[in-house]
């Protein structure tokens, strides 16, 4: 009884991220708005600004990175949406008759988040070679990269959890979106920091997305990364704890 305890918990966030997999798979609109906004934005930057944009390399080279934190932001926000939803629609009491915890429910939300994520970063990848993208990270460098994307993706998409039970409808849930999408605009996303005017320079250099850009950037494309990965980590680490902290907070709150 005792090991069967011990890992129902996982076996209940197992069940919990299908079951998040499936409702995705149905909401079609969704999946494709989030497979063709990576495509739309890529395009977008590329073709209609980055002529008029320097960066000291091919434009299509500097704007990966912010594409994929974009659209990262972007998935996030389909997380918030979905927990409210859940919570608003009253399945969460079915499912806490069946001895299932909010935490198994909200860890499939964002599993699911981070499936949805890794389908776009495809998406991004491939059109970007297309267009001309040629990193010349290692094996080791391409990992790297990939694991500092899915601990952003972790965070931001708990952080959505956390504002998807404390949001009242998923209408105000889908607000979410509007602060995750234009913090990538205030930092070297699009465009080098020092091009902004002189009062932003402090707030798009010490928010988390600059940091967690210039990693995976200077991971694909082998530059030196500095203290940029270490940064990228810390507030990675901090909100993700953080938002876990506040979504069981919330939950309880939301559910008692």
């Amino acid at each position: 009884m005792s090991e069967l305890a011990a890992i129902r918990p996982l076996t209940d966030a197992l069940t919990m991220t299908g079951r998040s997999l499936r409702l995705t798979r149905r909401q079609i609109d969704a999946l494709l708005m989030s497979l063709m906004l990576p495509i739309m934005l890529m395009l977008v930057f590329v073709y209609l600004f980055g002529g008029a944009i320097q960066t000291g390399t091919k434009y299509v080279t500097y704007v990966v990175p912010g594409v994929l934190l974009l659209c990262a932001g972007f998935g996030s926000a389909t997380t918030a949406v979905s927990v409210c939803n859940d919570l608003a629609g009253g399945i969460i009491d079915r499912f806490r008759s069946m001895n299932i915890s909010g935490t198994a429910v909200l860890s499939g939300h964002v599993a699911s988040s981070a499936v949805r994520n890794l389908a776009s970063t495809v998406v991004v990848f491939g059109v970007a070679f297309l267009i001309g993208f040629r990193p010349h990270a290692g094996a080791v460098q391409w990992l790297a990269a990939i694991g500092v994307l899915l601990a952003f993706v972790l965070a931001i998409s708990w952080l959505a959890a956390a504002f998807g039970v404390l949001a009242k409808t998923p209408e105000a849930a889908g607000g979410f979106s509007f602060f995750v999408m234009f913090v990538p605009y205030a930092s070297s996303a699009f465009v080098p920091i020092d091009t902004m005017p002189s009062w932003l320079h402090g707030f798009a250099r010490d928010q988390p997305v600059t940091p967690v850009i210039e990693t995976v950037r200077g991971l694909l494309l082998d530059q030196p990364i500095g203290d940029s990965a270490w940064l990228a980590l810390t507030w990675c680490g901090g909100i993700l704890v953080g938002s876990i902290a506040l979504a069981a907070v919330f939950f309880r709150r939301r559910t008692a």
